[in-house]
């Protein structure tokens, strides 16, 4: 390259780039996934079952009991209350993250250079470009110097991109080293990076699984519901004749039998486990992406940026027939680096920009920092005088410096070993063995340079080209992109959780088998791009049951092979950081995003975002998924135990013709009030021993099985049995039905607060009652049952109940009753063996 840079053209006039900047709109992508206010309460308000919390407030409004409807609307407002304010405060945090929006941008325009916001940048301006910038468009180069890109955001490529005039650069790739004139052709959407992110809204979000069975479970119970109130309204009319009476009975069974605090308690775990995983620095975009990824039977991982630091370490040198590596721990000082490979570290460096961006000449000055301090090998004196850049038939570069002598300059040569050792004019024997030398390395999936020297005089003219030195082999350098330290064990976490971990990169096929083989991942076979491209659907699927490492992938194979193992049946997760990730991040059940590597596209199309990119995340999180849907299975059966009484007390005083026990309040404040508040003993239960050495659940399997609702029925039968009896008992002895509905509400109350204990989790027996209570535990029980102290022995809150206060003698002669019927509740957990689930 001469010496001299041509004189650039004077860009576009400002007011040729205003008035295009008003005719196209400004530089924005446009693809952010982020909703307004009203779209979160929207969403919200679509939900079926708040739609029946809804409908139940307006039967009671209907019927002129509208302190019952405030109550069921005043927790409708609690629950979306509560659902947007976490995803307004996830969207919140996402901003503070975004670091590609505009960047600044040097243009040229009437001839002067001026900075302007990313988003000011047209069509055919002209963008001087240089190390540490981020392109902030598509272009055309129209000159060059030494330039290199990372663009490992938009191909999963991890090494730098050499650049030639007349090639394209990409908008929000990163300049790492040299400069560049870029004609603008492209700007927002019409960029690369731009036309990804249009492609995120083709794809449609994945439904919560969990939600879907919740909506059937629902459905069904609702049915049932409405079936029982139209037979109860039926025969009540045709028996008894009134028809007033048959259906305000009717509508007490219904709110009874519908499962009103099923979303109230499903709402209360997703949000809770999203406050426990944010304090883990894991944040929840969708709440369901929780329960999902605790079924999740296939991790899908990028390599660089996810596996890896994307940070290039120097991890081998090659001097002579010499070999040090260099990834173990090493000591730091010269006396821990062999003198033989002294020079060769030192040229590398010489080799490099004085001020590097790109990552592995970083990877050299770190290495010589911590190696050749103290020693001769460091020239911080020494002058840079002339650079010869890659090219594209000569695959290296080298520096020309200039120490304080003036009389001698030394020349340092990095790049392809090929092209090095062609510069060396090496002979045939010796080029064989340091293409052995270099193949070895690579097959350990490094990042292989080769190194030379040459002396030159001052006195001369410098030489046109670099074949003009005079060079000598010095040795080679492998550079490798580490593993995450945490990598190696989350990953054999997730193989002992079943769950199989599959490696997705655009890297080559060596760098990616070493990679999985030092993350755990299995590695025997490996596709490429290409290969994958020739499969038809039933090979694909074939090779997805056996291949675990795909390379040389392109980002619209990533998203086919996301949705292949979703055809398969899989339940899919996958992570990444970059642009090229985000269609894949949508389109899995649960996409995972990297929070500071990750680019703004990924972390929007993702639900769950990593904010301090610790891979381990994901497995404390995929526990947190799975203890999440262990306890809320344990709260779905209890609260299916709960609701027989209540139908119970509903349904069976009608029939026989005694005084009603429960009126709409009653059934509002058991509901609504006792069952959410009991919910959170079952959300902090903490996990059992095991939970992650379980295969994930099948996506077939049921939230509640066939033995569920079967122990549900046998423990709300005890209970219902021993509270009507009481009533009717009372009744008999000629008791006031006011001291007698009292009395069995006590019991009701006392009973299901006791029916908890067992509920916990799926130990059985004695010991487990009490066993590993937590405080939230003993705070709830308390408050419950100081609740029902207040309004059955206050008279002055017993009476909107139609409550008879209790005296302290009789009022624990009940609690006692209801708590002794833990009896029962053990019976029956040893009658159906272990606890399903």
């Amino acid at each position: 390259m001469s010496d001299t840079n041509p004189i650039p053209p004077p860009g576009l006039d400002p007011a040729v780039a205003a008035q295009r900047l008003r005719d196209e709109g400004p530089n924005e992508l446009g693809v952010s996934q982020r909703r307004t206010l009203r779209d979160m309460a929207w969403d919200v308000v679509r939900e079926p079952m708040f739609l029946l919390l809804l409908g139940a407030g307006a039967i009671y409004l209907t019927m002129g009991n509208a302190h019952e409807a405030l109550i069921l609307l005043g927790f409708v407002l609690i629950i979306m209350t509560l659902t947007v304010l976490q995803e307004r405060r996830t969207d919140q945090t996402l901003n503070a993250l975004r670091d590609l929006s505009s960047p600044r941008a040097l243009v040229l325009r009437g001839g002067v250079a001026q900075r302007v916001a990313g988003r000011e940048v047209v069509r055919e301006d002209l963008l001087m470009i240089a190390e540490g910038d981020r392109v902030p468009a598509d272009g055309t180069l129209l000159q060059a110097h030494e330039l290199a890109t990372d663009e490992a955001m938009l191909s999963g490529e991890s090494e730098p991109v050499a650049k030639q005039p007349g090639q394209p650069v990409f908008a929000g790739t990163l300049v790492v080293s040299g400069q560049g004139l870029v004609q603008v052709t492209a700007v927002g959407q019409g960029t690369e990076l731009g036309q990804i992110g249009q492609s995120l809204d083709t794809i449609a979000l994945q439904a919560s699984p969990l939600r879907e069975e919740m909506a059937r479970l629902t459905r069904r119970l609702v049915f049932i519901g409405l079936a029982l109130c139209a037979l109860l309204v039926g025969l009540l009319g045709v028996l008894r004749g009134d028809w007033l009476q048959a259906v305000l009975s009717g509508i007490t069974l219904a709110m009874g039998v519908l499962p009103q605090e099923l979303p109230v308690i499903m709402i209360v775990f997703l949000a809770l486990a999203a406050r426990r995983l944010a304090a883990q620095q894991v944040l929840t975009r969708r709440l369901n992406a929780i329960e999902t990824l605790g079924q999740t039977t296939v991790l899908c991982v990028d390599k660089t940026g996810t596996l890896t630091q994307n940070r290039m370490a120097v991890a081998a040198l090659c001097a002579g027939d010499q070999t040090l590596n260099a990834l173990g721990p090493m000591p730091e000082g010269p006396d821990a680096l062999p003198e033989a490979f002294h020079e060769l570290l030192e040229y590398a460096v010489l080799a490099s920009e004085i001020d590097p961006h790109d990552p592995m000449e970083q990877a050299f000055h770190r290495f010589a920092g911590a190696h050749l301090v103290g020693t001769e090998h460091l020239h911080p004196e020494w002058r840079l005088v002339r650079e010869y850049e890659l090219s594209p038939g000569l695959l290296a570069m080298s520096h020309l410096w200039r120490d304080k002598s003036g009389q001698v300059d030394r020349v340092a040569s990095k790049g392809a070993p090929e092209a090095v050792a062609d510069l060396c004019h090496l002979p045939e024997a010796e080029r064989a063995a340091v293409s052995a030398q270099a193949a070895q390395l690579a097959d350990q999936g490094l990042r292989v340079l080769g190194v030379a020297k040459a002396r030159h005089s001052s006195a001369q003219d410098w030489p046109t080209g670099q074949h003009d030195f005079e060079f000598a082999w010095l040795g080679l350098v492998g550079l490798a992109d580490p593993l995450r330290p945490e990598v190696p064990a989350a990953i054999a976490q997730c193989r002992q959780a079943g769950i199989r971990v599959v490696m997705i990169t655009g890297d080559h096929p060596r760098t990616a088998r070493a990679v999985a083989a030092q993350a755990g991942i299995a590695n025997d076979q490996v596709v490429t791009g290409d290969e994958l491209a020739t499969l038809t659907p039933l090979e694909l699927a074939n090779r997805l049951a056996e291949v675990s490492v795909f390379a040389r992938i392109r980002p619209q194979q990533k998203l086919a092979l996301v949705e292949a193992l979703k055809a398969r049946g899989e339940v899919v997760a996958m992570t990444g950081d970059g642009v090229n990730d985000a269609p894949a991040l949508k389109a899995a059940h649960i996409g995972i995003a990297m929070g500071q590597r990750g680019t703004d596209v990924a972390r929007e199309a993702a639900a769950l975002v990593l904010l301090n990119d610790d891979f381990s995340a994901i497995v404390q999180a995929i526990a947190r998924g799975r203890l999440t849907f262990a306890n809320l299975r344990q709260a779905m059966v209890y609260t299916l135990a709960v609701h027989v009484p209540i139908i119970a007390l509903a349904l069976l005083p009608v029939l026989f013709g005694l005084p009603l026990v429960l009126a709409p309040l009653h059934i509002a404040f058991l509901e609504l009030v006792i069952d959410p508040a009991c919910s959170i003993v079952f959300e902090a239960e903490p996990a059992t021993a095991g939970l992650m050495e379980r295969p994930p659940r099948r996506s077939d399997e049921a939230l509640l099985s066939g033995r569920h609702v079967l122990l549900s029925l046998l423990q709300g039968g005890a209970v219902s049995g021993v509270v009507v009896g009481l009533y009717a008992w009372l009744l008999s002895q000629g008791q006031p039905a006011g001291l007698a509905s009292t009395a069995a509400f006590v019991l009701l109350v006392a009973a299901n607060a006791a029916l908890i204990l067992p509920s916990r989790s799926g130990r059985v027996g004695w010991q487990s009652l009490f066993k590993g209570l937590t405080p939230v535990s003993l705070w709830v029980l308390g408050a419950t049952l100081l609740a029902l102290c207040a309004i059955t022995t206050v008279p002055w809150l017993a009476a909107p109940f139609h409550f008879v206060a209790l005296a302290p003698g009789p009022w624990l002669a009940v609690l006692a009753a209801g708590f002794s019927l833990l009896l029962v509740f053990v019976g029956n957990q040893r009658l159906l063996g272990r606890r399903p689930g």
